[in-house]
């Protein structure tokens, strides 16, 4: 008999590997991608200082400090970050200034840490701990080369200490504490004919004092009190080589202080002599040798100093405006920049301080309209083709971003807003549609050749620099992950963020790139006066069903002042466009913000806004959601955190209010309150379930293969409390005096569910709570790590329903509702675990059905997001 044909077998079996091998090479691209970074930005902050490094060769660069306690080196040609150190907030950095061109030095902590980093790479040369006594305003002085040292020295002042710091090795020359009590550094100058320090300081609020010291050993060569008619402010500017000017208490007169005679001599002027109109706060700053400025929110007034005789107003500007400080141009001159706000431009104006009333540069610049106020300019020169001097600008607006103008144009802009978000949200994109119009059809196809041409060009290299960028701009629009369409997993959305100074922005998921911003009206502070404060964002209405054509929206809260009883604001904003729908100012504070899941017939959903006086104002205020919150308010319970009291309160609502015709308004009811004892527990965190929480399974399989079911209540609330020694930083207590308690309570009847003691405990405490489960890090004094503990809290009430006869006859109480009034039964399994990496933040990932395994995301000190299975901690036997 004939052998069958092998052939063909080998064909399939073949085709089969190859099938097989490719299967496994997909599967293997696509779990390789897995934790990977599909987008990382670096942002620095609000800049409040900044230098420049003017040395011809070598790249061009500035070096800025902010309030987010960041410096940063930025190129000047671009904005990008060469170099970025975040210092840690408990040591606030204070000054900046350059040395040698090379080193970077930074004052910080009140005066008593000098560091120096390398400009090029941002690495630290030396630091140097200063001892001075409690200052307001420290002082960095950095000295040019003279003949007593071959180094810059860097003058360091701080209350009443001068210190002499060497900038090559940060070795201390001298120091000198004066004996003046109550007396404060304002200003150290040095003298440009010898080599003579000068410092001049406030004792209490009237006596002056100026001191001669030598530049060599810091010896005391003279000494000068002088008493002043009227109490200072402590507000002093320079306002030439030997005239200081000084601003009383009252705010109503300068002081022109002269000192170079041996003597102090002063003169007073009254304030309203000098500008008739002046209304509301002002601040006064030191331009240039010679001339000063009065800035109030709304105008400008450049004051000319005469010796000590007085001052006179030689311009004013009656628009919001900003001015830097004098540069030197050549020897004996010096410019400055002033940029106000003209209609919907800036205007950038450069002016020598020989001619104030004259201009170099005046410049129209278009800028984008939701950036604000101009805050801040730092002024910069270079020398053009021609041999004269150019300027630039590097522009700080009231939005926090950072912008450089030159020759009447943006060159690069940063909106380093996004170093201080208060508060993010989340939106989902639009649904691709089906159906295309003709017009976006021949659009679509005039993109298309429009794109292979550049293409095209490309490849053959015969495109120019803008084209090649437009080629990159085209692959990452065409790029599945960056469409601005809903896609089939849900994996893109818009990120809206809230940050500090009020500007909303959304984010693409896919890329990171900026889709739009809008600086919100209601929480400039240029528009009202005051300080007002971003709280929080929320989604406001996420269309569903019969509103599925509406776009959603999100709302952003605040207030409109820094106390706690100032009015809040409301703003509502369109999640696709960013366009403002509604704002209004509310009549009552806002001291607690409780989203509710409940929705009207609009898909708007329902907030509470608990004020000052403990009454509770519904949102929106319509009668269909007031109809939806009524039928659920007996169900509703909140609870309130007061840390400074040590106090936790429960509350209940009721339908009355003192304020007459408000039906929006609910009194509240306090149930019941839990304080802890001050002189052994303080509140470190307190946390509770998401309310938009999906729990897919209610039971849980252990180890045993014994079936245990979970205690999942939205009213769990999780509280840690520290005690008093250990609430400062790592170390500042022993371990025999510090311990953790970690509670789970009710937060309907106030009732304590469980509680445990670590012992040789401290913060800082991160906890995350979901479903029937808690974990919280912390520092472990004894064992010199940090470690992080599980909770878990299971319902034994449900614990028969393990029988499967009951289970098919259908006695079981797994439907029964779970009430917070009823005894609970339950049973608490925890576990320790030693964790490597201290903590920022943690947070655990959320699904629409709650079927996928949660991971706990933990961001770390170092910036950085680690991604644990709860399988790793939940092993319980």
């Amino acid at each position: 008999m004939a052998a069958p044909p092998r052939r063909p077998l080998l064909i399939l079996l073949a085709g089969l590997l190859l099938v097989a091998s490719l299967a496994t090479l997909a599967e293997a691209i696509y779990e390789d991608q897995v934790g990977l970074a599909d987008w990382h930005q670096k942002y620095i902050g609000k800049v409040k200082q900044a230098v420049y490094h003017s040395q011809k060769s070598g790249r061009r660069r500035v070096v800025v400090l902010t309030e987010e306690n960041v410096i940063s080196s930025l190129d000047l040609r671009s904005g990008d970050i060469f170099w970025r150190h975040i210092i840690d907030k408990n040591d606030p950095l204070d000054q900046l200034s350059l040395s040698f061109g090379k080193y970077v030095l930074t004052l910080s902590s009140g005066g008593t840490i000098l560091r120096a980093w390398n400009l090029p790479d941002g690495q630290m040369i030396w630091e140097t701990n200063l001892q001075t006594s409690t200052a307001s305003d420290p002082q960095l002085h950095v000295m040019p080369n003279s003949k007593v040292a071959k180094d810059n020295l860097v003058l360091v002042s701080a209350g009443r200490w001068i210190y002499a710091v060497s900038s090559i090795d940060g070795s201390i020359s001298w120091e000198k504490e004066f004996s003046l009590d109550g007396l404060e550094i304002k200003q150290v100058l040095q003298s440009p004919e010898n080599d003579i320090v000068y410092a001049v300081g406030i004792a209490g609020s009237s006596k002056l004092a100026l001191y001669h010291l030598s530049t060599k050993t810091g010896e005391v060569l003279k000494d000068i009190q002088e008493s002043l008619p009227g109490e200072l402010s402590g507000e002093i500017v320079l306002g030439s080589d030997d005239v200081l000017v000084a601003l009383n208490k009252a705010r109503s007169s300068l002081f022109l202080i002269e000192f170079n005679s041996g003597r102090i001599s002063y003169n007073k002027v009254h304030v309203s002599d000098l500008v008739q109109d002046l209304s509301g706060t002002f601040k006064l700053q030191s331009v240039s040798n010679g001339v000063i400025a009065l800035q109030t929110p709304s105008t400008v007034s450049l004051l000319k100093l005469k010796d000590t005789d007085g001052l006179e107003v030689v311009q004013r500007f009656d628009q919001p405006a900003a001015l830097s400080d004098a540069l030197t141009i050549a020897e004996k001159d010096e410019a400055f920049a002033v940029v106000r706000h003209v209609g919907s431009q800036i205007e950038f104006i450069v002016k020598f301080t020989s001619d104030v009333s004259g201009e170099i540069i005046r410049e129209k610049v278009i800028i984008d309209q939701h950036r604000g106020n101009v805050e801040k300019v730092f002024l910069n020169s270079y020398i053009r083709t021609d041999k004269s001097h150019g300027f630039r600008a590097l522009v700080v607006m009231e939005d926090h971003s950072l912008l450089l103008i030159q020759q009447g144009e943006v060159v690069w802009s940063r909106e380093d807003g996004l170093a201080s978000i208060v508060d993010v949200t989340t939106s989902e994109l639009p649904v691709e549609k089906d159906g295309v119009s003709v017009a976006d059809v021949e659009h679509n196809l005039f993109e298309w050749l429009k794109g292979h041409m550049l293409k095209l060009k490309g490849t053959l290299m015969l495109a120019n620099a803008d084209e090649v960028a437009a080629i990159q701009a085209l692959r990452l629009k065409s790029s599945e992950k960056n469409k601005m369409t809903r896609d089939h997993n849900g994996f893109r959305k818009l990120l809206i963020v809230l940050t500090k100074a009020g500007k909303v922005i959304a984010l693409h998921t896919g890329d990171g790139r900026i889709i739009w911003s809008n600086l919100l009206p209601s929480l400039r502070a240029s528009r009202f006066g005051v300080m007002p404060s971003a709280l929080r964002i929320y989604q406001w209405q996420v269309p569903h069903h019969s509103v599925m054509r509406e776009n959603p929206s999100v709302l952003v809260v605040g207030k409109s002042g820094a106390e706690s009883s100032a009015p809040g604001v409301f703003s509502i904003l369109d999640s696709y466009s960013g366009e403002e729908l509604n704002a209004m100012r509310l009549d009552h504070s806002v001291v607690q913000i409780i989203p509710l899941t409940l929705k009207d017939l609009s898909e708007q959903r329902l907030h509470l806004i608990v004020d000052s006086n403990s009454n509770a104002h519904l949102y929106p205020k319509s009668p269909d959601a007031l109809d939806v919150f009524l039928n659920e308010m007996p169900n509703l319970y909140f609870y309130s955190v007061d840390i400074l009291a040590n106090v936790i309160r429960g509350y209940s609502l009721q339908k009355s209010c003192d304020i007459e015709g408000d039906e929006y308004c609910f009194s509240t009811k306090e149930l019941w309150s839990i304080i802890f004892p001050s002189d052994s527990e303080r509140i470190a965190i307190s946390e509770t379930r998401k309310m938009n929480e999906v729990v897919h399974t209610q039971a849980k399989t252990i180890g045993d293969h014994d079936v245990m079911y979970k205690y999942l209540s939205k009213n769990l609330v999780f509280v840690a409390t520290v005690s008093p020694k250990a609430a400062g930083d790592i170390g500042s207590a022993l371990p025999e005096e510090a311990s953790l308690v970690a509670y789970l309570i009710d937060a309907v009847t106030g009732r304590i569910l469980h509680r445990v003691t670590h012992h040789g405990a401290q913060g800082p405490v991160h906890a995350v709570l979901s479903e029937n489960w808690v974990v919280y890090h912390y520092f472990n004094l004894r064992a010199h790590r940090f470690e992080m503990a599980v909770i878990e809290i299971y319902d034994q009430s449900r614990a028969d329903n393990k029988d499967v006869m009951k289970l098919i006859l259908g006695k079981h109480n797994l439907s029964a509702p779970i009430t917070s009034f009823a005894r609970p039964e339950v049973v608490v399994k925890s576990q320790s675990y030693f964790f490597t990496h201290s903590v920022k933040a943690m947070a655990v990932t959320q699904t629409a059905k709650g079927i996928t395994s949660k991971q706990l995301l933990i961001g770390t000190i170092s910036d950085q997001v680690c991604c644990h299975f709860f399988i790793v901690f939940f092993s319980i036997v």
